[in-house]
């Protein structure tokens, strides 16, 4: 893949976001409280974080895995919705001065700088607890044990073996990076895969269960998540060092501030993109085992790679 056809596809893939948004930002518009119901700051926070921005890459990663094997987007939507106000909480929570401790989030303030830590806490604690409810309660259309899995399949990716744990494997590092490089090269691989990427490839595996994926084509999504999660995530570290706050909607050299062990830091730039180069070219391997949808998920390899750029 040349250069200029790279960016082609990451313009069309732009555009692909775009569209899907619209749907998504409807769906999100439905599930969330009104500002104005009590407790209305509370539920003004949400609304505040929630549509702040945002790519909406999550819900499109649902939205594109389900088109791959079949299935129409009124099974798809809720769920795309759903990993949306979950993946917001976790921004939210991130954010905070326990955590992050940033200022800035899709190119605004913070949720807990633009309202109070308490308020931001709890705005966090109820996206999770709606998403969570809008994956076991809907599509309604669908069986039973299809939304129980989607409640264990997501659950999963957002706890102690996933996100949480790779976010505390992340803050534990802040304060001393793993004995020799081997065991910090490992750390880290740990904490990319958890933090960033067990949600994305969950993503792309309910997407796979709403349309009635075989184990073996779960298996494909799986795969194809995982080399999805490292690159996103492995980019982000390279925009964390050379990108501006535009491109990256939160502060950039947060990360070394912090002494956080990221790619860069204990890579090295060249090597990082060399990494990055490889996973591109993992990925697009992957595609070639979709029944449908190759070319748009070509593009998603496209916009990944020159994310920020």
């Amino acid at each position: 893949m040349s250069a200029g056809s790279g960016q082609e596809e990451g313009v069309r893939f732009a555009r692909f976001l775009a569209e899907t948004r619209t749907a998504v930002d409807g769906e999100l518009g439905r599930l969330l409280p009104a500002s104005g119901r009590a407790p209305g700051r509370l539920h003004e926070a949400m609304r505040y974080s929630v549509f702040a921005g945002g790519k909406r890459l999550r819900p499109a990663l649902v939205l594109l895995a389900g088109r791959s094997f079949g299935a129409p987007l009124p099974d798809l939507l809720a769920g795309a919705a759903a990993v949306e106000l979950i993946h917001t909480y976790s921004l939210i929570h991130d954010d905070l001065p326990a955590m992050d401790d940033d200022d800035l989030r899709r190119g605004r303030p913070t949720l807990h700088r633009e309202f109070d830590e308490a308020t931001a806490i709890l705005a966090g604690d109820a996206l999770l607890t709606l998403g969570l409810t809008v994956l076991a309660e809907q599509p309604v259309g669908l069986p039973g044990e299809v939304r129980a899995r989607a409640v264990a399949l997501v659950g999963t990716a957002i706890g102690t073996a996933g996100m949480i744990g790779g976010q505390a494997e992340d803050l534990a590092a802040e304060t001393g990076w793993p004995g020799g490089p081997g065991e910090a090269a490992a750390a880290l691989d740990r904490i990319h895969r958890g933090k960033t990427g067990a949600l994305l490839v969950a993503c792309l595996r309910l997407g796979g269960l709403y349309a009635a994926a075989t184990p073996a084509e779960d298996l494909i999504l799986r795969d194809l998540g995982e080399a999805v999660g490292l690159l996103f995530q492995i980019r982000d570290d390279i925009l964390d060092v050379e990108g501006s706050a535009s491109a990256l909607g939160k502060t950039p050299g947060k990360d070394a501030a912090a002494s956080k062990l990221t790619y860069p830091a204990l890579h090295g730039l060249d090597r990082s993109r060399a990494r990055l180069k490889e996973l591109g070219q993992e990925a697009m391997s992957r595609i070639a085992d979709l029944p449908r949808e190759r070319e748009s998920w070509g593009e998603l390899i496209s916009f990944l790679d020159r994310r920020g750029y």
